[in-house]
Order: C-alpha cells, then sequence, then structure tokens
C-alpha cells in the first residue's frame, strides 16, 4: 500500500489485527527485511497489527527534492503514523538507523508509545565518534561467495561475523532485495555529512520514559557498537538490555533464536503495562 504524504510516498504492509506496531527497517535495504523474521513471532498467536514501512529513501517509499536530512525523514514518519493510524496508542521497533528514527517518534509521539524495542539502534552522537569493536569473524567461509558481485561481497562481509553459507542465504534471501532497490542518489549525497543527525536529542524532552522497552547488540556490532548505548539505558524505567556475544550488526541473523524469545518478552511486557 501506498500513502502519499507532503515530501513523498511511504509505501507500507499492514499484517494482522490488533494493537498497531510499527516497524522501522535498517539503511539500506527495505520492510522485508524486518517482515521476513518477524512475522513468525506473531504466527504463534500473539495479536498485533503489524504496520511495515519502507522509511523514505528506500525500497518502494519516494521522496522529493526537498528532503535533505534526517529530520525530513522523520517528518515524513510522523506524518505517515498521523495519517494511517490518528490518534491511535502504539508500540515501536527499529533497527540500526531505523532504531535511530524510532528515538526520533518517541521523541515526538511520547504519549501514544506504549513500548519501544531497538535493535543495534544507531544514536545521536552529533561531534563524537562511535566506540565500536574491531571487526573480527568467527566463521569465514569463503567458498560461499564465490560468483557474488563485490558490492554484495563486501555487505555482507561487513555486517556479519559469523561469514557461513547458511548466513550468506539468508542475508540474500531477507536484505539484498532491498538493497537493490535503496534510493542510492540520496544515500550517497551530503545527507549523510549535513544531515544524517537530528536537529534535536532524543528524549530530552523527558527526565525518563515509562514504557517498557528492550535493547539489543551485539558485542562484534562494527557498526554501530555497543558501549555508547548504556546513555539509552539510563533513559527508560523499565528495560531489559541485552549485549549478544557472537552477533555483528546482523543480530536478527546472527541471533534470531534468542532476538526471538527477548523480543516475545517484550511484547508480554508491553501487554502487561507498568507495576501498579
Amino acid at each position: 500500500m501506498e500513502c502519499q504524504v507532503a515530501m513523498g510516498v511511504i509505501n507500507y504492509e499492514v499484517c494482522g489485527e490488533g494493537s498497531p506496531i510499527i516497524v522501522l527497517h535498517a539503511l539500506g535495504t527495505d520492510h522485508r527485511s524486518m517482515k521476513s523474521w518477524l512475522e513468525p513471532i506473531f504466527n504463534k498467536g500473539i495479536h498485533r497489527k503489524r504496520i511495515y514501512l519502507d522509511i523514505p529513501a528506500h525500497g518502494k517509499s519516494t521522496i522529493t527534492e526537498h528532503v535533505k536530512s534526517t529530520d525530513d525523514m522523520l517528518d515524513m514518519i510522523i506524518e505517515f503514523i498521523d495519517i494511517v493510524i490518528p490518534n491511535q496508542i502504539f508500540s515501536i521497533i527499529g533497527t540500526s538507523f531505523g532504531g535511530y528514527l524510532a528515538q526520533g517518534v518517541v521523541h515526538k509521539k511520547n504519549e501514544f508509545i506504549t513500548g519501544i524495542c531497538l535493535i543495534a539502534p544507531a544514536l545521536h552522537l552529533p561531534g563524537r565518534e562511535r566506540t565500536l569493536p574491531l571487526r573480527v569473524s568467527f566463521e569465514e567461509d569463503t567458498n560461499c561467495l564465490s560468483g557474488l558481485d563485490e558490492d554484495t561481497i563486501n555487505a555482507f562481509q561487513l555486517l556479519m561475523v559469523r561469514q557461513t553459507k547458511s548466513n550468506l542465504l539468508t542475508f540474500l534471501k531477507e536484505i539484498q532485495p532491498g538493497r537493490l532497490l535503496a534510493n542510492r542518489e540520496f544515500l550517497s549525497s551530503n545527507w549523510k555529512k549535513d544531515g544524517y543527525y537530528l536537529k534535536f536529542e532524543p528524549f530530552s524532552n523527558v527526565d525518563q520514559l515509562q514504557q517498557p522497552c528492550l535493547i539489543v547488540l551485539g558485542k562484534q556490532d562494527s557498526i554501530c557498537g555497543y558501549e555508547d548505548h548504556l546513555i539509552l539505558l539510563r533513559k527508560f524505567s523499565y528495560a531489559s538490555y541485552a549485549i549478544l556475544d557472537r552477533a555483528g550488526h546482523m543480530i536478527q541473523i546472527e541471533q534470531r533464536e534468542t532476538l526471538t524469545s527477548l523480543i516475545m518478552d517484550w511484547l508480554i511486557r508491553v501487554d502487561q503495562g507498568l507495576p501498579s
């Protein structure tokens, strides 16, 4: 489905019924990279309306020439939410850059948010470098890379620390199709240098967030790291915080079973609400 907003079109897919969950994917892919592994969780009888969207300049979501920054992308997402689920409470899941956008959504719509899940999220760190672990790999099956183009090989090796044939096949099925649709012109523009960080610090408008939260990080994530994320944990009164070993940036591939269990626990906590 498509939703027209002021600065473009948001493509999205809705699955199921119930309380809505907005799902935001990582940079350079599309909504299918989230749907592929999240849907089996909800097929176990957990009732939610899942709203998977292609973030601006990704998948089939289009942008106008007026989109120059992450603030513009966030404005598009906020407008989309106001159109598709007006004045409704909802939860949000975001991974990587989608996790950064999710923080922006919570900042602007905190009163509507019932639960927050951030997976290997990018952080608001203007003016300072991310603290990143050295790049390592635990398993390398270079034979499985035969026949792939250099761009795909580089992406797989950068994002994964367990470079097995099985993980490659999952990457090619779930991540790569969206990579082929991403707006490379925008992503390679000055946006990343001049407009990547939001003009405001997420959550600076509240002392403590009360919603049940889940933060999951990869111990070997050389893209977003894990050490800086304690600043997030301090903002949430009720949060589970997990750093998973033998996981790079693609936690949903390399540690899927553990991540699935953590998300199911988070959904239960969202249902239970806050302590009395």
